[in-house]
């Protein structure tokens, strides 16, 4: 049985979360940041995140997200809005978009920005809605990207909805206590949030930053993450039959999966990506939402990659090439502004939080 832990929560720019109602639940790990309001009755798994930094999240009544699954926003461009009575299960990703009423968002699945998923639908496990993708009410989406599947009938919907919850409730977090940070290691400015574990040998340089819910295990090999470089919240990073390396100023996507590979500066790995051991992404190109790798696959400079397993879609635009350039600078900015927040200050806000109305 999982059992209740304590919110760690932080304000952005001054503005804490708001809460319509103490949590039902949170689990060891989760964490609500910032511009966030949260309806009543809201059921948070270990290590989810829901962080409002560089736009909003407004998530209604009722809500349920599992274990190390991620609701963010665009920075200045799409905030995030989730009705009431929603559904997601574990290792999902909620980013930048709208989700209805009594939706459901499965293990694994990727909801992307500017997307629109309507009333009652189902995205099923593992798929992907792409970018301003408009979905209709009950329906269920599944597939890379998410295509309409078939209907979903009310008695249908409720019993999807009881099973991932109680499912939920009976995960088993006892494993994922943290483990201590490696600290000789850390570069002086460098940003690990609280939440995120480690193992193993961990090198962080100047300015890198490592968000909440991430895992990194460095065993004999390790893991290094250069200089400026982010990794986002729910990334896993393993290092196993060969060290790890991020090059500066890269960007890892949230709940990404490494193993023993390289991502070259300026490189971009998009959310929910795979990326398999001997891998090679070079300097300034993008592997797509979604994507996975092959065994010592080369991702090509300058080209977007995309698929399972992934391929060359086309050469990078320069609007493509400064988003790759945007990104590391804004998630300094990030990781300075929360870096102040929780300096100094190791207790963690209890999970029955003040209410507020809005």
């Amino acid at each position: 049985m999982d059992s209740p832990g304590q919110l760690i929560s932080a304000p952005f720019e001054g503005v804490p979360p708001v809460f319509a109602g103490p949590p039902r639940f949170c689990g060891h790990g989760a964490a609500v940041l910032g511009r966030a309001k949260l309806g009543a009755e809201a059921w948070l798994g270990a290590y989810s995140v829901i962080r409002a930094d560089g736009h909003d999240i407004r998530i209604g009544d009722g809500f349920h997200i599992g274990v190390h699954s991620t609701v963010h926003i665009a920075h200045a461009v799409y905030p995030t809005h989730v009705g009431n009575r929603v559904s997601v299960g574990d290792y999902a990703v909620v980013h930048a978009c709208e989700v209805g009423d009594d939706c459901i968002v499965e293990d694994g699945a990727t909801v992307l920005d500017g997307a629109v998923v309507g009333r009652g639908a189902i995205i099923e496990r593992d798929a992907v809605v792409f970018p301003r993708a408009r979905l209709a009410p009950g329906q269920r989406y599944a597939g890379v990207p998410a295509k309409a599947i078939g209907p979903v009938d009310p008695t249908e919907l409720a019993a999807r909805h009881a099973g991932l919850r109680s499912r939920a409730v009976r995960v088993d977090c006892s494993d994922l206590a943290d483990a201590p940070s490696i600290t000789p290691a850390t570069g002086a400015r460098a940003f690990v949030a609280p939440g995120v574990h480690c193992t193993g040998r961990v090198a962080l340089e100047e300015a890198a930053n490592v968000w909440f819910g991430c895992a990194l295990h460095g065993g004999e090999h390790g893991v290094r993450i250069g200089a400026g470089a982010n990794v986002q919240d729910n990334s896993f990073l393993y290092a196993i039959s060969g060290p790890l390396v991020i090059e500066p100023d890269a960007t890892i996507g949230h709940n990404v999966i490494l193993r023993d590979c390289r991502v070259m500066s300026g490189a971009l790995v998009g959310i929910s990506s795979s990326i398999a051991p001997g891998t090679v992404v070079e300097p300034e190109s993008l592997v797509a939402a979604g994507s996975t790798t092959t065994p010592g696959q080369v991702i090509s400079s300058g080209w977007l990659w995309a698929g399972r397993p992934a391929r060359r879609l086309r050469a990078l635009d320069e609007a493509t090439r400064a988003m790759l350039r945007e990104v590391p600078p804004v998630y300094r900015a990030y990781a300075a502004e929360f870096g102040a927040a929780f300096d100094g200050r190791r207790e963690r806000t209890p999970a029955r939080v003040p209410t507020h109305a809005y």
